[in-house]
């Protein structure tokens, strides 16, 4: 028992050690960092379009709790179809793409959205817009915890939350302040603008951050190129080893 409340007590003074660690090793490594980055402006800039909803089904398309509902309903669609198409894939390779292309359909469908009055044409958007929002934030969860190390998971995932939730707030606040100002559809106009310029810087660091993870993907046997690599090589051992069967065949001949 002795043992173990000391433990805790050792534990416990390596906290600030430990939360430094992990700092250093989430925005020390490249690909974590963009990723987390990413995630923080799209949550930031497009996700407060959420609050907006309401004023633009009332102000600009003219609608009331119904029409509200059927645009986070169409949202709620896109972001199951996302799902679901995430969920088909059969492995994370050529995952880092998805992301700045999703991206770039949230920030798409929010500039085309801040200029449609028609609720038909709004409902259609909103599926994109959803499906952009699903893609972006589970493929770069996966990817997260893919090639964090398992001692470091914890505290990068903590990162990840606070890249998501931690700056919805605020985003939510800019939004308001924003609409009270220039208007709502103008602020989604800038939120869906912030969301294009990320992904394009993020697309730009693309070539980079793949060469850093591909050593991880390799480690865990992700890369398909690598096993095939390994299959193919060996071959020609196996045949070396295996005589035709011409030759035990003269040999029978030879014995007899």
């Amino acid at each position: 028992m002795n043992m173990k409340i000391k433990e805790e007590k050792r534990k416990s003074g390596n906290l600030l050690k430990e939360m430094k660690e992990g700092l250093n090793y989430t925005f020390g490594f490249a690909p974590i960092k963009h990723l987390l980055i990413l995630l923080g402006v799209v949550s930031l800039m497009g996700s407060s379009y959420q609050v907006l909803m309401p004023v633009f089904a009332k102000e600009v398309l003219h609608g009331g709790s119904g029409t509200f509902g059927f645009l986070m309903g169409a949202a709620g669609l896109g972001a199951l179809i996302g799902a679901v198409f995430l969920a088909s894939r059969e492995t994370l390779i050529k995952l880092g793409r998805i992301i700045p292309a999703s991206v770039f359909l949230c920030g798409a469908g929010l500039i085309l959205l801040s200029f449609t009055k028609i609720s038909s044409v709004s409902f259609i958007l909103m599926i994109f817009i959803g499906a952009g929002m699903m893609l972006h934030t589970a493929s770069s969860n996966t990817i997260l915890q893919t090639i964090t190390d398992d001692d470091k998971r914890g505290r990068v995932m903590s990162f990840y939350t606070i890249s998501i939730m931690g700056t919805a707030p605020f985003g939510s606040l800019i939004a308001g302040s924003l609409a009270k100002i220039i208007g709502t559809p103008y602020t989604i106009l800038i939120g869906g603008i912030s969301c294009i310029v990320g992904s394009f810087f993020f697309y730009k660091k693309l070539p980079l951050l793949k060469r850093m993870v591909r050593p991880v993907y390799v480690r865990m046997g992700l890369i398909p190129e690598v096993v095939t690599g390994i299959h193919t090589a060996s071959e020609p051992a196996i045949e070396q080893v295996q005589l035709p069967a011409s030759h035990f065949h003269d040999d029978r001949e030879k014995s007899a």
